[in-house]
Protein backbone atom coordinates (compact mmCIF):
# COMPACT_ATOMS: atom_id res chain seq x y z
CA UNK A 1 0.00 0.00 0.00
CA UNK A 2 1.36 3.40 -1.03
CA UNK A 3 0.19 6.04 1.39
CA UNK A 4 2.58 8.96 1.62
CA UNK A 5 3.31 12.56 0.74
CA UNK A 6 5.93 13.40 -1.90
CA UNK A 7 7.52 16.81 -2.39
CA UNK A 8 7.10 18.39 -5.83
CA UNK A 9 10.29 20.49 -6.15
CA UNK A 10 9.17 22.34 -9.29
CA UNK A 11 5.77 23.37 -7.97
CA UNK A 12 6.96 23.72 -4.36
CA UNK A 13 4.08 21.70 -2.94
CA UNK A 14 3.29 18.31 -1.47
CA UNK A 15 1.48 15.58 -3.42
CA UNK A 16 -0.48 12.93 -1.52
CA UNK A 17 0.05 9.47 -3.04
CA UNK A 18 -2.70 7.09 -1.94
CA UNK A 19 -2.50 4.31 -4.52
CA UNK A 20 -4.87 1.99 -2.65
CA UNK A 21 -7.71 4.37 -3.60
CA UNK A 22 -7.41 3.34 -7.25
CA UNK A 23 -9.54 0.27 -6.59
CA UNK A 24 -12.23 1.88 -4.47
CA UNK A 25 -15.86 1.32 -5.56
CA UNK A 26 -16.95 3.78 -8.25
CA UNK A 27 -20.52 4.59 -9.27
CA UNK A 28 -19.89 7.95 -10.93
CA UNK A 29 -19.64 8.94 -14.58
CA UNK A 30 -17.30 7.28 -17.04
CA UNK A 31 -16.23 8.26 -20.54
CA UNK A 32 -18.22 7.04 -23.49
CA UNK A 33 -16.80 4.55 -25.96
CA UNK A 34 -14.38 6.05 -28.46
CA UNK A 35 -15.79 7.16 -31.80
CA UNK A 36 -14.65 5.28 -34.92
CA UNK A 37 -11.60 6.59 -36.74
CA UNK A 38 -12.53 9.60 -38.89
CA UNK A 39 -11.62 9.95 -42.58
CA UNK A 40 -8.37 11.63 -43.66
CA UNK A 41 -10.31 14.68 -44.85
CA UNK A 42 -13.52 16.17 -43.43
CA UNK A 43 -15.30 18.77 -45.54
CA UNK A 44 -16.66 20.81 -42.61
CA UNK A 45 -13.51 20.70 -40.46
CA UNK A 46 -12.15 24.24 -40.10
CA UNK A 47 -8.58 22.90 -39.83
CA UNK A 48 -8.45 20.64 -42.89
CA UNK A 49 -6.57 21.98 -45.95
CA UNK A 50 -8.51 24.32 -48.23
CA UNK A 51 -11.52 24.56 -45.93
CA UNK A 52 -13.19 27.75 -44.74
CA UNK A 53 -12.65 28.64 -41.08
CA UNK A 54 -15.21 30.37 -38.86
CA UNK A 55 -13.55 33.70 -39.68
CA UNK A 56 -14.35 33.23 -43.36
CA UNK A 57 -10.71 32.76 -44.32
CA UNK A 58 -9.61 29.77 -46.37
CA UNK A 59 -6.88 27.46 -45.13
CA UNK A 60 -3.95 26.91 -47.41
CA UNK A 61 -3.76 23.58 -49.22
CA UNK A 62 -0.93 22.75 -46.85
CA UNK A 63 1.15 19.57 -47.03
CA UNK A 64 3.00 19.73 -43.71
CA UNK A 65 2.78 21.97 -40.63
CA UNK A 66 0.34 24.88 -40.95
CA UNK A 67 0.25 27.91 -38.60
CA UNK A 68 -2.32 30.69 -38.46
CA UNK A 69 -3.75 33.28 -36.06
CA UNK A 70 -6.50 31.90 -33.85
CA UNK A 71 -9.95 32.98 -35.04
CA UNK A 72 -11.23 33.11 -31.45
CA UNK A 73 -8.17 34.33 -29.52
CA UNK A 74 -8.06 34.55 -25.74
CA UNK A 75 -5.46 37.31 -26.04
CA UNK A 76 -4.77 39.66 -28.93
CA UNK A 77 -2.94 42.78 -30.10
CA UNK A 78 -6.24 44.65 -30.39
CA UNK A 79 -7.33 44.06 -26.80
CA UNK A 80 -9.38 47.10 -25.64
CA UNK A 81 -7.32 49.71 -23.80
CA UNK A 82 -10.21 51.76 -22.41
CA UNK A 83 -11.13 49.44 -19.56
CA UNK A 84 -13.56 50.49 -16.87
CA UNK A 85 -11.49 51.23 -13.75
CA UNK A 86 -12.22 48.56 -11.10
CA UNK A 87 -13.35 49.44 -7.60
CA UNK A 88 -11.11 49.35 -4.54
CA UNK A 89 -8.14 46.99 -4.52
CA UNK A 90 -9.12 45.28 -7.80
CA UNK A 91 -6.95 45.76 -10.87
CA UNK A 92 -7.41 45.21 -14.60
CA UNK A 93 -5.32 45.52 -17.75
CA UNK A 94 -5.71 44.68 -21.46
CA UNK A 95 -5.31 40.99 -22.36
CA UNK A 96 -2.81 41.80 -25.08
CA UNK A 97 -0.72 39.22 -26.90
CA UNK A 98 -1.03 36.77 -29.76
CA UNK A 99 -2.84 33.45 -30.11
CA UNK A 100 -1.81 30.99 -32.81
CA UNK A 101 -2.96 27.57 -34.00
CA UNK A 102 -0.50 24.97 -35.28
CA UNK A 103 -1.85 22.09 -37.38
CA UNK A 104 0.47 19.09 -37.25
CA UNK A 105 -0.63 17.46 -40.48
CA UNK A 106 -3.11 17.92 -43.33
CA UNK A 107 -4.61 14.54 -42.37
CA UNK A 108 -7.63 14.73 -40.09
CA UNK A 109 -7.32 11.10 -38.96
CA UNK A 110 -3.84 11.04 -37.41
CA UNK A 111 -2.35 12.18 -34.12
CA UNK A 112 1.03 13.37 -32.93
CA UNK A 113 1.76 9.77 -31.95
CA UNK A 114 1.21 8.58 -35.52
CA UNK A 115 3.44 11.11 -37.27
CA UNK A 116 6.76 9.97 -38.67
CA UNK A 117 9.88 11.13 -36.83
CA UNK A 118 10.76 13.62 -39.58
CA UNK A 119 7.25 15.09 -39.33
CA UNK A 120 7.65 15.52 -35.57
CA UNK A 121 11.03 17.17 -36.11
CA UNK A 122 9.36 19.60 -38.53
CA UNK A 123 6.77 20.40 -35.86
CA UNK A 124 9.46 20.96 -33.21
CA UNK A 125 11.29 23.25 -35.64
CA UNK A 126 8.05 25.22 -36.06
CA UNK A 127 7.76 25.54 -32.28
CA UNK A 128 11.33 26.84 -32.22
CA UNK A 129 10.56 29.46 -34.85
CA UNK A 130 7.33 30.58 -33.18
CA UNK A 131 9.01 30.90 -29.78
CA UNK A 132 11.76 33.05 -31.27
CA UNK A 133 9.43 35.22 -33.32
CA UNK A 134 6.73 35.75 -30.73
CA UNK A 135 9.17 36.07 -27.84
CA UNK A 136 10.93 38.91 -29.65
CA UNK A 137 7.75 41.03 -29.58
CA UNK A 138 8.13 43.88 -27.04
CA UNK A 139 4.83 43.17 -25.29
CA UNK A 140 5.33 39.40 -25.03
CA UNK A 141 6.69 38.10 -21.72
CA UNK A 142 5.97 34.40 -22.20
CA UNK A 143 5.21 31.93 -24.98
CA UNK A 144 3.05 28.98 -23.96
CA UNK A 145 2.71 26.08 -26.42
CA UNK A 146 0.08 23.51 -25.48
CA UNK A 147 -2.11 20.76 -26.92
CA UNK A 148 -5.46 19.64 -25.52
CA UNK A 149 -6.17 16.19 -26.90
CA UNK A 150 -9.48 14.41 -26.65
CA UNK A 151 -13.02 15.19 -25.61
CA UNK A 152 -12.08 14.38 -22.01
CA UNK A 153 -10.19 17.68 -21.85
CA UNK A 154 -12.77 19.64 -23.82
CA UNK A 155 -11.45 19.47 -27.39
CA UNK A 156 -14.11 20.13 -30.00
CA UNK A 157 -12.01 19.43 -33.11
CA UNK A 158 -9.97 16.20 -33.35
CA UNK A 159 -7.80 17.45 -36.22
CA UNK A 160 -4.21 17.18 -34.88
CA UNK A 161 -3.22 20.63 -33.66
CA UNK A 162 -1.92 22.67 -30.76
CA UNK A 163 -2.18 26.29 -29.68
CA UNK A 164 0.27 29.03 -28.77
CA UNK A 165 -0.46 31.86 -26.35
CA UNK A 166 2.10 34.68 -26.40
CA UNK A 167 1.12 36.83 -23.42
CA UNK A 168 2.04 40.05 -21.64
CA UNK A 169 2.45 38.08 -18.39
CA UNK A 170 4.17 34.88 -17.29
CA UNK A 171 1.87 31.97 -16.49
CA UNK A 172 1.87 31.14 -12.79
CA UNK A 173 3.22 27.59 -13.14
CA UNK A 174 6.27 28.89 -14.98
CA UNK A 175 6.75 31.67 -12.43
CA UNK A 176 6.90 29.09 -9.64
CA UNK A 177 9.30 26.84 -11.58
CA UNK A 178 11.56 29.79 -12.39
CA UNK A 179 11.75 30.83 -8.75
CA UNK A 180 12.23 27.25 -7.50
CA UNK A 181 15.05 26.66 -10.01
CA UNK A 182 16.71 29.98 -9.20
CA UNK A 183 16.58 29.43 -5.44
CA UNK A 184 17.81 25.82 -5.72
CA UNK A 185 20.90 26.90 -7.66
CA UNK A 186 21.52 29.72 -5.20
CA UNK A 187 21.30 27.38 -2.19
CA UNK A 188 23.06 24.29 -3.61
CA UNK A 189 25.12 25.45 -6.57
CA UNK A 190 23.39 22.81 -8.68
CA UNK A 191 20.58 22.78 -11.25
CA UNK A 192 17.22 21.55 -9.98
CA UNK A 193 16.07 19.70 -13.10
CA UNK A 194 19.49 18.09 -13.53
CA UNK A 195 19.16 16.67 -10.02
CA UNK A 196 15.64 15.44 -10.88
CA UNK A 197 17.02 13.64 -13.94
CA UNK A 198 19.85 12.18 -11.85
CA UNK A 199 17.42 10.92 -9.20
CA UNK A 200 15.18 9.33 -11.83
CA UNK A 201 18.18 7.70 -13.51
CA UNK A 202 19.43 6.34 -10.18
CA UNK A 203 16.03 4.86 -9.34
CA UNK A 204 15.25 3.74 -12.89
CA UNK A 205 11.73 2.45 -12.28
CA UNK A 206 9.92 5.46 -13.71
CA UNK A 207 11.97 5.98 -16.90
CA UNK A 208 10.07 5.23 -20.11
CA UNK A 209 12.76 5.89 -22.69
CA UNK A 210 16.23 7.41 -22.90
CA UNK A 211 18.53 8.17 -25.80
CA UNK A 212 21.73 10.14 -26.26
CA UNK A 213 20.34 13.58 -25.46
CA UNK A 214 16.70 13.13 -24.32
CA UNK A 215 14.85 11.32 -21.56
CA UNK A 216 11.21 10.63 -20.66
CA UNK A 217 9.91 9.59 -17.25
CA UNK A 218 7.01 9.65 -14.84
CA UNK A 219 8.30 11.89 -12.05
CA UNK A 220 8.48 10.64 -8.47
CA UNK A 221 6.06 13.42 -7.54
CA UNK A 222 3.53 12.85 -10.37
CA UNK A 223 0.07 14.23 -9.68
CA UNK A 224 -1.83 12.44 -12.47
CA UNK A 225 -1.71 8.67 -12.95
CA UNK A 226 0.23 8.79 -16.23
CA UNK A 227 1.85 12.22 -15.91
CA UNK A 228 5.04 12.18 -17.98
CA UNK A 229 7.97 14.53 -18.57
CA UNK A 230 9.94 14.56 -21.82
CA UNK A 231 13.13 16.60 -21.67
CA UNK A 232 16.51 17.21 -23.22
CA UNK A 233 19.34 16.13 -20.94
CA UNK A 234 21.16 19.41 -21.47
CA UNK A 235 19.78 22.38 -19.57
CA UNK A 236 18.41 24.96 -22.01
CA UNK A 237 15.77 27.59 -21.22
CA UNK A 238 13.60 26.88 -24.28
CA UNK A 239 13.16 24.62 -27.27
CA UNK A 240 14.76 27.36 -29.39
CA UNK A 241 18.17 26.48 -27.92
CA UNK A 242 18.19 22.83 -29.02
CA UNK A 243 20.64 21.73 -31.70
CA UNK A 244 19.43 19.61 -34.66
CA UNK A 245 20.65 16.34 -33.11
CA UNK A 246 18.90 17.21 -29.82
CA UNK A 247 15.70 18.01 -31.69
CA UNK A 248 15.83 14.62 -33.38
CA UNK A 249 16.38 12.82 -30.06
CA UNK A 250 13.55 14.78 -28.46
CA UNK A 251 11.24 13.82 -31.32
CA UNK A 252 12.14 10.16 -30.82
CA UNK A 253 11.43 10.28 -27.08
CA UNK A 254 8.20 12.18 -27.69
CA UNK A 255 6.91 9.63 -30.18
CA UNK A 256 7.85 6.73 -27.91
CA UNK A 257 5.82 8.17 -25.03
CA UNK A 258 2.80 8.99 -27.17
CA UNK A 259 2.71 5.51 -28.72
CA UNK A 260 2.85 3.98 -25.24
CA UNK A 261 -0.08 6.16 -24.20
CA UNK A 262 -2.26 5.04 -27.11
CA UNK A 263 -1.16 1.41 -26.97
CA UNK A 264 -1.91 1.05 -23.25
CA UNK A 265 -5.68 0.73 -23.74
CA UNK A 266 -5.81 0.68 -27.55
CA UNK A 267 -7.45 4.10 -27.73
CA UNK A 268 -6.53 7.72 -28.54
CA UNK A 269 -5.16 8.72 -25.14
CA UNK A 270 -6.42 12.11 -23.92
CA UNK A 271 -3.98 14.54 -22.38
CA UNK A 272 -2.95 18.13 -21.84
CA UNK A 273 0.55 18.71 -23.17
CA UNK A 274 2.45 21.87 -22.26
CA UNK A 275 5.91 23.10 -23.16
CA UNK A 276 7.56 24.54 -20.05
CA UNK A 277 9.81 27.28 -21.38
CA UNK A 278 11.54 30.28 -19.85
CA UNK A 279 9.87 33.70 -20.08
CA UNK A 280 10.88 36.00 -22.92
CA UNK A 281 11.00 39.21 -20.90
CA UNK A 282 14.77 39.56 -21.00
CA UNK A 283 15.48 38.07 -17.57
CA UNK A 284 18.27 35.66 -16.63
CA UNK A 285 16.89 32.14 -16.82
CA UNK A 286 20.06 30.07 -16.86
CA UNK A 287 18.75 27.77 -14.12
CA UNK A 288 15.52 26.96 -15.97
CA UNK A 289 15.31 23.62 -17.80
CA UNK A 290 12.98 23.37 -20.80
CA UNK A 291 10.80 20.28 -20.78
CA UNK A 292 7.45 19.00 -22.02
CA UNK A 293 4.81 17.83 -19.55
CA UNK A 294 1.90 15.50 -20.27
CA UNK A 295 -1.09 15.44 -17.94
CA UNK A 296 -3.46 12.65 -19.02
CA UNK A 297 -6.75 12.81 -17.07
CA UNK A 298 -7.50 9.06 -17.12
CA UNK A 299 -6.62 6.77 -14.22
CA UNK A 300 -8.40 3.72 -15.66
CA UNK A 301 -9.89 3.00 -19.08
CA UNK A 302 -12.75 5.49 -19.51
CA UNK A 303 -12.41 6.70 -15.90
CA UNK A 304 -11.33 10.29 -15.27
CA UNK A 305 -9.27 11.67 -12.43
CA UNK A 306 -11.63 14.27 -11.02
CA UNK A 307 -10.31 17.37 -9.28
CA UNK A 308 -12.36 17.73 -6.13
CA UNK A 309 -12.02 18.74 -2.47
CA UNK A 310 -8.25 18.31 -1.92
CA UNK A 311 -7.27 19.79 -5.30
CA UNK A 312 -9.80 22.57 -5.81
CA UNK A 313 -10.78 23.20 -2.23
CA UNK A 314 -7.42 22.70 -0.57
CA UNK A 315 -4.88 23.27 -3.32
CA UNK A 316 -3.16 19.91 -2.67
CA UNK A 317 -3.14 17.18 -5.29
CA UNK A 318 -4.18 13.66 -4.30
CA UNK A 319 -2.92 10.94 -6.61
CA UNK A 320 -4.87 7.67 -6.65
CA UNK A 321 -1.96 5.77 -8.19
CA UNK A 322 1.76 5.21 -7.71
CA UNK A 323 3.94 6.47 -10.60
CA UNK A 324 6.16 3.37 -10.32
CA UNK A 325 3.21 1.13 -11.17
CA UNK A 326 2.00 3.37 -14.00
CA UNK A 327 5.48 3.58 -15.54
CA UNK A 328 5.61 -0.22 -15.60
CA UNK A 329 2.27 -0.31 -17.44
CA UNK A 330 3.44 2.20 -20.03
CA UNK A 331 6.76 0.44 -20.62
CA UNK A 332 4.84 -2.73 -21.42
CA UNK A 333 2.87 -0.83 -24.09
CA UNK A 334 5.82 0.12 -26.30
CA UNK A 335 6.10 -0.90 -29.93
CA UNK A 336 4.40 0.11 -33.18
CA UNK A 337 1.28 2.18 -32.80
CA UNK A 338 -1.75 -0.08 -32.45
CA UNK A 339 -3.55 1.63 -35.37
CA UNK A 340 -0.73 0.89 -37.82
CA UNK A 341 -2.23 -2.54 -38.42
CA UNK A 342 -5.66 -1.07 -39.10
CA UNK A 343 -6.78 -0.07 -42.62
Amino acid sequence: MTWEERWHPLRQEWVIVAAHRQHRPWSGNTLQEQAPRPPAYVSDCYLCPGNVRVSGQHNEHYKGVFVFDNDHPAVGPLAPRDLTPPVGLYRARPASGQARVVCYSPRHDVSLAELEIEEIVALLSTWQAEYRRLGAEPEVSHVLVFENRGEAVGVSNPHPHCQIYATNFVFRTIEVEVEASRRYRLETGRLLFQDIIAAEAQDGRRILVENESAIAFLPYFARYAYETYVAPKRTVPSIAELAPNELLDLAGALKHVLVCFDNLWKMPFPYVMALHQAPTDGGNYGAFHFHIEFHPPLRKPNLLKYLAGPEIGGGCFLSDTAPEEKALELRSAKGPHYRQAQP
